[in-house]
């Protein structure tokens, strides 16, 4: 990948460059639901590291391997029983929480497999998706592009209720970043943010 191809990717994604931001060089990282492995291929051009991703989908899995990146095929639903504990240290979950059926469960293998855990999902607070709601409508966006019959979002969430999650499960939130078109959003971060970025690990 080029510099042009990892700034091309960091403006497309915007929550890769915040994930990249938390992630030291030479780091372990595991990348579930990743999808083309772009991500686990920006990583390892901008912060060399190591690591693999899970992921179901048979066209992704030769994306990931034409990306360079180790791959591994499975269910994220099924658990992630086949990693060691504290074999990683992050886990990532990029876009992919709300499409996630047992994501109690998954989130807790997260800290379980890994030191420290990275989501990034849609905000279903932000006025966009609430405006369109009460004109009658489930919300439809760059960030939820899917109708309401095609989706595979089955646990959408604001950041006020990820943030109720992680309380309940005894998880510490070490960082936050909310943004809207790639552009980082500090007053109303729940109305005024289309997506955010959380890092956290299990409380002490």
């Amino acid at each position: 990948m080029s510099a042009h191809d990892s700034i091309e990717l960091a403006a497309a994604r915007p929550d890769f460059a915040a994930i990249a931001a938390w992630i030291p060089q030479g780091a372990s990282v595991l990348d579930l639901g990743c999808g083309d492995g772009n991500l686990l291929r920006y990583l390892k051009e901008t912060r060399s590291v190591r690591g693999y991703g899970v992921e179901i989908r048979d066209e992704n899995i030769v994306a990931c391997i034409k990306n360079g990146v180790n791959v591994i095929q499975g269910d994220l639903d099924s658990g992630l029983s086949g990693f060691e504990s504290n074999a990683f240290d992050y886990v990532l979950l990029s876009q992919t929480l709300q499409a996630t059926r047992h994501t109690e469960a998954l989130v807790q293998e997260m800290l379980r497999v890994g030191r420290e855990a990275i989501v990034s999902f849609p905000n279903f607070g932000h006025w966009k998706a609430r405006l369109q709601i009460l004109r009658g409508n489930m919300p439809v966006s760059d960030e939820l592009p899917y109708q309401w019959y095609d989706t595979p979002n089955v646990h959408l969430c604001t950041l006020h209720d990820f943030e109720d999650f992680c309380a309940d499960l005894n998880m510490e939130i070490l960082d936050r970043r909310v943004m809207t078109d790639g552009n980082e959003v500090k007053m109303l971060p729940n109305l005024r943010g289309s997506m955010a970025v959380y890092r956290f690990k299990r409380a002490a």
